[in-house]
């Protein structure tokens, strides 16, 4: 392949590249393909809001990291 092929294969992934991105930009914003309809809004009857305060260190009481086995313990 010469570099002129090389270039004309980058350009035709690049302009693909971008077509496919206008896509998913138009499908996020609710107008996919044309149809004029905005998507609706999310259910958020599921989401459950997990507070910045610090758990409480009782809840860690024996428990063992993960992949260092117990704490009076040594690794094999």
């Amino acid at each position: 392949m010469s570099q002129q092929d090389d270039l004309n294969a980058v350009r035709r992934s690049l302009d693909e590249l971008t077509r496919k991105v206008e896509e998913l930009e138009r499908r996020a914003s609710g107008k996919a393909s044309g149809s004029g309809r905005a998507a609706p809004p999310p259910d958020r009857s599921g989401m459950v809001t997990i507070p910045d305060t610090p758990y409480d260190n009782a809840l860690w009481t024996d428990t063992d990291d993960e992949g260092l086995g117990s704490r009076d313990r040594r690794a094999p």
